[in-house]
């Protein structure tokens, strides 16, 4: 038997391919629809981090780190600091209202995982738009393809595992490494996953946000490793992502590696809350329309039945006992739905009062096998709504609004709605102007530091 046929060494010779791509692309070769692909996740996770930044209690977080001046801005913070620091907060930041793009194909957040970092360092180099762009890009693609390749066991979040792998990637690119460093960062942070669990989410543990800033760090620490030369691959991901965390599969690795970009099968975020929401959460605006269209309301419903796949299923908790547990609740999304027609970040804030607790309490959310029989290709959910006088409203939805599959967002609908989330046209703008220049600046650090005032 060959090295490679084993799995350790599997992983290994597929990790020197994607090392090997990642070393030689150029932002040039990113095709022209790539690009602006690039630039729309960019401006979402910029205006997302921004509006995660702005959370009552994110300045005193940002005043318990301390930061030590340096070069690399925090996002709407007014703080300009370390590369180790403003990771490490800006990916908190990004992830706390459960709005930052996604991928169903990695079952994650590749962006997140490596998109702070990356920018943390180019801002710290100085590096150029172009440079940076392309990390961006290697960053989310590396991610995308080890989220590809990893199944987690039943009840692992897929934050701060997978993901580190892409951070590593897109830092060693900003560093100047070759493919073999390259490989050697991604592999070290392959072995440095975090094993959170889901419960963390439910139980609105807000450790389940942390986890991506260790994530950023970790991957940062890897490149960094690399760069020494003190970092040495051994195709540890078959053990750490695979046999501890759940199963591995190299191939995914290499799969369509040049012809098949990830980040063009992404998803964007319309409602405060988990992914797995959405479905139900678009499926219930559509149902509220009804109601009012036949001049019913809330208070005509005595019941409500959501189904779905087995993994949206489990959020099924009809109380939640702060702002991020209640992002991982069906019933409270679809309650939020009906009565304010939007799930927004502020939703939580009157979730204790009587009436939301009594709808939330009659929502029940059922598994569906037709919808674990489309995944991943499609995340859908069917609701209904018993009426008092005995009829019942149902209304289905393949994908969540959103989906590279179903109404994705372009440019205009994601200015709209980070419109409508920041409240500030002069922030948007900002964002906007950011994610447009960057790709080409001359500084990275000048174009990020119009993101820093508060």
């Amino acid at each position: 038997m060959s090295e490679n046929d084993t799995p350790q060494g599997a992983a290994l010779a597929a990790l020197n391919r994607l090392a090997d791509w990642s070393a030689t692309l150029t932002w040039d070769d990113v095709p022209p629809a790539v690009q602006e692909r690039l630039r729309l996740v960019l401006l979402d996770t910029l205006g997302v981090t921004l509006l995660g930044a702005r959370l009552p209690e994110r300045a005193p977080l940002v005043r318990a780190w301390a930061p030590s001046p340096g070069p690399v801005p925090v996002f709407g913070t007014g703080v300009e600091s370390t590369v180790e620091t403003a990771a490490w907060l800006n990916a908190t930041a990004l992830v706390s209202l459960e709005m930052d793009e996604g991928n169903k194909f990695a079952a994650g957040h590749p962006a997140a995982h490596g998109f702070p970092a990356v920018l943390a360092l180019a801002a710290a180099l100085d590096t150029d738009g172009p440079t940076t762009a392309a990390a961006l890009v290697v960053a989310y693609e590396v991610a995308a393809r080890y989220g590809r390749a990893s199944r987690a066991r039943p009840g692992v979040h897929p934050h701060g595992n997978w993901g580190v792998t892409g951070a590593a990637a897109g830092c060693a690119r900003l560093l100047g490494l070759g493919a073999d460093k390259i490989a050697a960062a991604v592999d070290t942070a392959s072995g440095m996953p975090i094993a959170g669990h889901f419960s963390a989410a439910f139980d609105g543990n807000p450790v389940r946000n942390e986890w991506m800033g260790a994530c950023n760090l970790a991957g940062l620490a890897a490149a960094r490793l690399a760069q020494a030369g003190v970092a040495h691959p051994t195709g540890i991901a078959a053990h750490s992502l695979g046999d501890l965390l759940g199963s591995f599969d190299p191939g995914a690795l290499v799969e369509d590696l040049g012809r098949r970009w990830d980040i063009e099968l992404g998803y964007f975020k319309r409602h405060a809350s988990c992914a797995f929401t959405h479905p139900s959460a678009d499926a219930t605006l559509v149902l509220r329309e009804y109601l009012a269209a036949e001049g019913l309301g809330t208070a005509d419903v005595t019941g409500v039945r959501v189904t779905t796949y087995s993994m949206a299923a489990a959020l099924n908790r009809t109380t939640f006992s702060n702002r991020l547990a209640a992002m991982f609740s069906i019933p409270y999304v679809v309650t939020t739905a009906l009565l304010h027609g939007r799930v927004a970040p502020g939703g939580f804030d009157v979730s204790r009062e009587a009436a939301f607790e009594a709808l939330a309490g009659r929502v029940e959310v059922t598994t569906g096998e037709e919808f674990d029989a489309r995944l991943p290709h499609a995340r859908g959910a069917a609701v209904e709504l018993f009426l008092a006088d005995g009829r019942v409203l149902r209304h289905e939805v393949a994908n969540p609004i959103g989906d590279a599959a179903h109404e994705p967002f372009d440019h205009e609908r994601t200015v709209a709605l980070l419109a409508d989330l920041l409240g500030d046209p002069e922030t948007v703008d900002r964002v906007v102007d950011c994610a447009a220049a960057l790709p080409q600046a001359r500084s990275a650090r000048d174009v990020l530091r119009s993101l820093t005032p508060a």
